[in-house]
């Protein structure tokens, strides 16, 4: 993944710009709108953003077309079948022209239902139930593509990409309900088939398909870029930036402690411990780095003592650098979030009014004469 970094990163801003929306006068980029598709295969340069949806479906009759070009997509929350009676019937059949009556009455209600369709316009159906065989004949014969039992996730964001609606009653669909793109497409990605709505108009939401050679590769890119999404959406929303590598932690630590010596008494060493809390950031950075901690440490305090508030620690040499002129940025959204949450969390288990007491036996057994394992049943957490 890391070998592709440029090229992801690439995909996921286009994405977010794509979904990117005005409400209330805010900028909303809500990452729900992108679908993420993953099939082992190619590299993961191959990856790709599409600018509509992909439906993990087939074409659901041999007859239909596989590719349609100007598409009008008609979106069924509705079945396509024959409707059951609520209760058992039994029907008498007492010749062969009743079975072919009976036959035909069933056949011509399937074909209203697709006549009612197509009198739309639509020649692209995506149906979230159940489409007849006899009214897959029936859409073969009109040359209209169509797949059934489409998830609902994917109806929606099919809807948001282009801008169609999902209707419920057949009675009710409009030529306005239908949605429009340049290309409706079935093709064959390994061994499986998979529609490819593509080519739509200003989408709302988009999918982003990736491929790699193995299994792992494509969980992998697919955390990688899933945690990318909402980091850039974050940006998007509120587009402020401060500095990484512990700088943030460690200006904030070096403010609390002279606020801590302007306090005194037993409050300074609450107030201390909070500002300890904070170096912990650092601190971790330098030893998940494999670097010496006392000695970053000390350059730390000893840079941010002279004003170097954008210093932060060199993971990848020894020694402090300035991160803004290195480009190490974070939202500031998201530091500010960590930051509230630790302090809520903290405070939450302070109000803790209750005793907390050992199992007994619980560590290993005490020596002879010695008081048994683990904490005595009266000892206080």
């Amino acid at each position: 993944v890391t070998n592709s970094r440029d090229h992801l990163s690439g995909v996921v801003i286009d994405a977010i710009k794509q979904i990117m929306e005005k409400r209330n006068g805010d900028v909303v980029a809500d990452v729900d709108n992108v679908q993420i598709v993953k099939k082992e295969g190619q590299s993961l340069t191959e990856t790709a953003l599409v600018k509509g949806i992909i439906v993990d479906k087939e074409v659901v009759h041999a007859g239909m077309p596989k590719k349609i070009k100007g598409a009008k997509i008609a979106l069924l929350d509705a079945a396509l079948e024959v409707k059951k009676t609520e209760f058992d019937a039994e029907i008498r059949i007492t010749s062969p022209d009743s079975i072919k009556a009976f036959l035909d009455s069933e056949s011509e209600m399937l074909k209203k239902k697709v006549d009612q369709v197509t009198a739309t316009g639509a020649n692209v159906v995506f149906c979230q139930k159940g489409i007849d065989d006899m009214a897959q004949h029936y859409f073969a014969k009109a040359g209209v593509m169509a797949a059934r039992r489409v998830k609902k996730s994917d109806m929606e964001k099919l809807a948001k990409a282009t801008g169609g609606k999902v209707v419920s009653n057949l009675a009710d669909l409009k030529e306005s309900d239908l949605g429009i793109c340049g290309l409706v497409e079935e093709k064959k990605v390994g061994n499986d088939k998979m529609i490819f709505v593509e080519e739509c108009k200003d989408p709302q939401a988009v999918a982003i398909f990736i491929r790699a050679g193995l299994e792992r590769m494509l969980d992998e890119a697919e955390r990688a870029l899933n945690d990318a999404l909402y980091v850039i959406s974050d940006i998007a929303e509120v587009p402020q930036m401060v500095a990484g590598g512990g700088s943030v932690e460690m200006e904030m630590a070096k403010a609390v402690r002279e606020y801590a010596a302007q306090v005194g008494g037993r409050e300074q060493l609450a107030i201390e411990a909070f500002a300890d809390a904070l170096e912990v950031i650092p601190r971790t950075l330098a030893e998940n780095a494999g670097l010496d901690i006392l000695d970053t440490m000390v350059a730390m305090k000893t840079a941010h003592a002279k004003d170097g508030k954008y210093m932060g620690v060199n993971v990848f040499d020894e020694g402090v650098i300035d991160m803004l002129s290195e480009g190490v940025v974070e939202p500031k959204v998201v530091k500010e979030q960590a930051i509230k949450s630790g302090i809520e969390v903290a405070s939450m288990i302070l109000r803790i009014d209750d005793v907390v007491a050992a199992k007994s036996g619980g560590m290993g057994g005490g020596g002879a004469g010695g008081p048994p394992g683990g904490m005595p049943d009266d000892m206080d957490m």
